[in-house]
């Protein structure tokens, strides 16, 4: 073989393609196991597509699961045998990122990979209320997850700040609720930019983002904040809230006691129209529906929500949250739908079947787990991408949230630790990495923020725990920057 192999490459290098380069299969995520094999196949780099051969339901797949894969090298050439689509795409993205990022042949040694990711909710999240992004820019942040094998995408469209989906039969959203007159400067300071900021997606565009995350194998979940972070919402319509307004889109960061009054029923009759919409935009299985941040001042001093508990027989505002959440739940499973909530809603009495997102640590997360709700891990002190990167940030350019998640913490994070009783184990669906805007203005920002730590959340969904080392990560790390500085990415290089 190793002469049949030189006879090709002297070939190679006389026909003008150079010398090859060596390909290495250790990428990020680490595929779960590789098999290296005695000798090597050379391919010239514009024929290695014809030369993939993709399989579905391939007999080497039996014991694979979804979104799984074998990608097999030898003397026969390149094969990539899935139990479905996902597993086929994630089998060529490995090979891709094996490559060499230079020269015109390579040399591609022996190999069989056969890997599945260790969870099936792999998620990143972007805001773009507090700074409105264009859909260049979502499918851009859409690639850089594919990139890391991320399949679920929580798209934040509506807060005090900015309500960015149009909503037949309520003009004002768009008009309206989707500006704020100016934004406020720095960590609340009392100086604003008197420059007004907005924007609103057309229903289109929506479309146009949902199928090009489908492409990538990336499901995009809305998020409807509710009854709180309504502020823009309220300044369209005053009548949907409990005082009656005047109220005007947030300009500044926060937490405002102005919520969606639960005594009206015009109230449920617009959230029903807004989610309406939603559903026939996005076809996914989840719908977020926020629930975090819902102050109850206004709902105490509230003569129709104070009738309303009385009527349901609750005794407490939260009860009465609770009451909110099940009822929106109950609206949208009769269409097929289940809901996601952030874990402020474990405090309200929600239905089981409501799945948590825990982000006020993992401590919510793992008790909602063993009540037997399905779970989502993005606890701010591992997966809040909008905080400093470093513990030094005098040369930190980016003026962000005033805390820090470093890459090395966000490697640490085990979502389902063995310490978890079976039963409960099973609830934990995976993690997600979130991405508020409030300082992030900027794509070139956005893209620094999230990279390279996406890489060591990509590790945290989709390796075993046994696999990981941290040491390791950071020696495939290199490569993969490699590949930031070919896409023109912006990152951040410092490692701590």
């Amino acid at each position: 073989m190793r002469n049949i192999l030189s006879i090709i490459l002297f070939f190679v290098v006389l026909c003008g393609y150079g010398q090859p380069e060596r390909a290495e299969y250790r990428v990020i995520p680490l595929p779960q196991k590789i098999e290296e094999g005695r000798g090597e196949l050379v391919v010239v780099r514009s024929d290695l597509d014809r030369m993939v051969k993709s399989v579905v339901g391939g007999k080497a797949t039996k014991a694979i699961e979804r979104e799984g894969y074998v990608l097999t090298v030898n003397k026969k050439g390149i094969r990539i045998e899935a139990p479905d689509s996902a597993g086929l795409f994630y089998g060529r993205q490995t090979l891709m990122k094996s490559l060499p990022l230079t020269g015109d042949t390579i040399v591609l040694p022996f190999v069989t990979i056969t890997d599945q990711p260790r969870f099936h909710y792999r998620g990143m999240h972007l805001d773009v209320c507090r700074h409105f992004f264009p859909v260049s820019f979502v499918k851009k942040y859409l690639d850089i997850m594919a990139l890391h094998g991320m399949n679920t995408f929580h798209w934040h469209l509506t807060d005090d700040q900015g309500w960015r989906i149009d909503v037949p039969g309520y003009p004002l959203l768009k008009e309206k609720a989707a500006w704020r007159s100016e934004t406020v400067i720095g960590r609340n300071s009392p100086v604003y930019d008197g420059v007004a900021h907005g924007g609103c997606y057309t229903k289109d565009e929506l479309r146009e983002v949902v199928e090009y995350a489908r492409q990538r194998h990336i499901t995009v979940i809305p998020e409807i904040d509710m009854p709180g972070h309504m502020l823009a919402a309220l300044s369209a319509y005053p009548e949907l809230g409990c005082t009656g307004g005047p109220y005007e889109v947030g300009r500044s960061w926060g937490v405002f006691d102005d919520i969606l009054c639960a005594g009206k029923e015009e109230t449920f009759r617009f959230v029903k129209a807004v989610l309406d919409e939603v559903m026939d935009v996005f076809p996914s299985e989840y719908i977020h529906i926020g629930g975090d941040e819902a102050p109850k001042v206004r709902w105490d001093a509230c003569p129709l929500c104070q009738k309303r508990m009385q009527t349901e027989g609750l005794t407490t505002c939260n009860q009465l949250q609770g009451w909110f959440a099940k009822r929106v739940e109950n609206y949208l499973n009769s269409r097929g739908k289940r809901i996601i909530g952030w874990d402020e809603i474990l405090d309200c009495d929600v239905n089981p079947s409501a799945t948590i997102m825990s982000w006020r640590g993992t401590e919510g997360g793992l008790k909602a787990s063993a009540e037997g709700h399905d779970v989502i891990m993005a606890p701010t002190q591992y997966c809040y991408f909008d905080y400093y990167q470093t513990k030094d940030r005098v040369d930190y350019t980016p003026f962000v949230f005033n805390a820090e998640v470093l890459l090395s913490k966000i490697y640490s994070l085990d979502p389902a630790p063995d310490s978890l009783p079976e039963y409960a184990r099973k609830h934990i669906l995976g993690a997600q990495a979130n991405l508020w805007t409030e300082y992030i203005a900027y794509e070139s920002v956005a893209e620094y923020q999230v990279l390279p730590r996406m890489a060591a959340l990509a590790e945290v969904d989709w390796c075993q725990t046994s696999q990981k080392d941290y040491a390791d990560f950071l020696k495939r790390l290199d490569r993969l920057q490699a590949i930031y500085d070919q896409k023109g990415w912006q990152y951040c290089a410092r490692r701590e």
